[in-house]
């Protein structure tokens, strides 16, 4: 009787026993619960209004395991660092990839390789810089802009890898189209935690700025010697002056014959500006400025005496990005009285005479002429003054942010079966801040075009990609302009994510009443719209040029 009351006990304590330690296990695993579910929490929530949510939380839970305690710009730091080890996988494999292609791939196919290769080292710079501003203790006040404006030209570069497999016969595009736009996705991810980032004002940054801050009421650093003064405003207004560092010359009176000899002795990476004098005469050269050539000045004796010339195009088996007369990356460049010309012809298609991927870079008085694609604002910030622009198809392209202030563009006679356009612009996400401002302009029909204007449709602008963004601001537009105003890339592509505006422009062609209906393009009625176009709000000009010696506004007229 005892024994058979005993072995129920001693089952009973069993089990009591089994449950306190189990117990115990799922009392000491539950901080651990509870701090992964926090852990994806955080994430989550800096992960909001990114477009690839499933990326970005994947990505930063990963890397971070004491998430909670990041601040916002340490999480995107750790998304960046990411990019940077996923573009050096992938700029490697390229490289293994035109290696063992060699002898199979087209000329064209090479270049597009080699283009990849090169856009490739332009994103591990800007990335690197971008880690670096990430770190310091001002970043998200301090470097707003230039986060944004870094990251959105990380992004362009890897599309623009893509686009030159446009006319590939082999399957190079599909092999290292993932990892490449994975690469666009962390940067997209990125860019849109930067827009949580509180901006410092203005004032505040022009402050702490160690060029701004020194900014005289005329313009130039207080730094400068007035004899550099007076060259800038020389060299601006294109009168002769003495003071080159190096002068062109194919008389033999300067210092080289040729633009491309003089660039090479002009010194790298330089914190001050360099100035090459070009005299008149036409230069049939392909001008590549580097990213090592910084703060390089081009002056010419004006538009139409001295030029420079070249003819590449893609039906030669050039890629549009390679086909460029003059191609300039390093920042802070500027040229005054100089035609850039590509003369190819309507029947090569895209053949680009100037391509600028310069930050702060300026033209002043310059003009760029061509057919397709003349003028490829490739990316970064840049400024145009009384320039003109020649073209016919999408003839002013690219994904920089720019403003055009008081420049002629002139459309040109087309193809007999082609229409102009004057812009296509290629913003591919809606948090970069890029776009095409066209303010104060004149555009009208070209000299070839006039006798024939009624035969040919020409637009303001078209859809390259999803977000394109372009507006025309107080500008004159004559009759040659269609009443409909802009054009469709293909059907109903990007039409409700663009951005085209008109602000109170003037001109037979002006007219917005019989304008397309798409949801993304306005008529704009207010000034405050119209002023985040302006060279102040758009590319920030009051923080860089000042120190140019160029003229310009800062807001949507000269006296506002």
């Amino acid at each position: 009787m005892f024994t058979s009351l005993l072995l129920p006990c001693f089952f009973l304590l069993f089990l009591l026993l089994l449950f306190h330690n189990k117990f115990l296990e799922n009392h000491q695993e539950s901080p651990r619960i509870i701090h992964a579910y926090e852990h994806v929490q955080v994430a989550e929530s800096a992960c909001d209004g990114t477009l690839y949510p499933d990326l970005c939380v994947s990505t930063v839970s990963a890397v971070l395991p004491e998430l909670r305690r990041k601040t916002l710009p340490e999480i995107i730091a750790a998304t960046i660092n990411v990019t940077m080890k996923e573009v050096r996988t992938a700029s490697s494999n390229c490289s293994s990839l035109r290696r063992k292609l060699n002898k199979k791939l087209e000329p064209l196919e090479l270049r597009a390789l080699e283009d990849c290769l090169e856009l490739f080292s332009y994103t591990a710079s800007d990335l690197s810089k971008i880690f670096s501003d990430l770190k310091a203790s001002s970043a998200q006040e301090k470097y707003y802009d230039d986060l944004r404006t870094l990251l959105s030209a990380a992004m362009t570069n890897q599309y623009t890898c893509l686009d030159g497999f446009a006319y590939s016969k082999n399957n190079t595009r599909e092999i290292i189209q993932g990892r490449l736009k994975r690469i666009s996705h962390h940067a997209s991810n990125a860019l849109a935690m930067v827009r949580k980032l509180k901006r410092r004002s203005r004032k505040l940054i022009e402050e702490d700025s160690p060029v701004v801050a020194r900014m005289r009421r005329d313009g130039f650093p207080a730094w400068m010697k007035k004899s550099d003064r007076r060259f800038l405003q020389s060299a601006a207004n294109s009168t002769n002056s003495t003071s080159y560092d190096l002068i062109v010359a194919q008389d033999g009176s300067g210092n080289f014959s040729t633009i491309n000899d003089a660039l090479n002795a002009a010194p790298n990476n330089s914190n001050t500006r360099f100035v090459i004098y070009i005299k008149s005469g036409a230069y049939y050269e392909y001008v590549d400025i580097p990213r090592s050539k910084t703060l390089i000045s081009f002056v010419g004796d004006g538009i139409g005496k001295t030029l420079i010339k070249g003819n590449r195009s893609v039906i030669d088996g050039w890629t549009t990005f390679r086909s460029a007369t003059v191609a300039v990356v390093g920042n802070g460049f500027i040229a005054t009285g100089i035609t850039i010309e590509n003369y190819a012809g309507a029947v090569k298609h895209q053949a680009v005479a100037l391509r600028s991927g310069a930050d702060f870079s300026a033209f002043y008085r310059c003009s760029f002429v061509g057919y397709q694609d003349t003028l490829y604002v490739y990316s970064n910030r840049q400024f145009f003054r009384q320039c003109d622009i020649y073209g016919t198809v999408d003839f002013i392209f690219g994904n920089a942010a720019v403003v055009f202030q008081n420049c002629s563009l002139y459309a040109r006679r087309p193809l007999d079966n082609q229409q102009n356009i004057f812009t296509a612009q290629g913003r591919e996400d809606p948090n970069q801040n890029t776009g095409i401002s066209i303010l104060n302009c004149k555009v009208a029909a070209a000299a070839d075009l006039l006798p024939v204007v009624t035969q040919f449709q020409t637009y303001l602008g078209r859809p390259w990609k999803q977000y394109s963004r372009t507006v025309y601001l107080l500008s004159k537009i004559e009759s040659v302009v269609d009443p409909k105003g802009w054009l469709e890339w293909n059907g109903t592509f990007a039409l409700s994510t663009l951005y085209y505006g008109e602000y109170q422009n003037r001109g037979p062609g002006s007219n917005t009443s019989g304008r397309v209906n798409w949801p993304g393009y306005h008529v704009i009625n207010s000034s405050a719209e119209a002023s985040q176009f302006t060279v102040e709000n758009f590319i920030q000009g009051s923080l860089w040029l000042p120190s140019s010696g160029l003229p310009f506004y800062l807001n949507l007229t000269a006296t506002s």
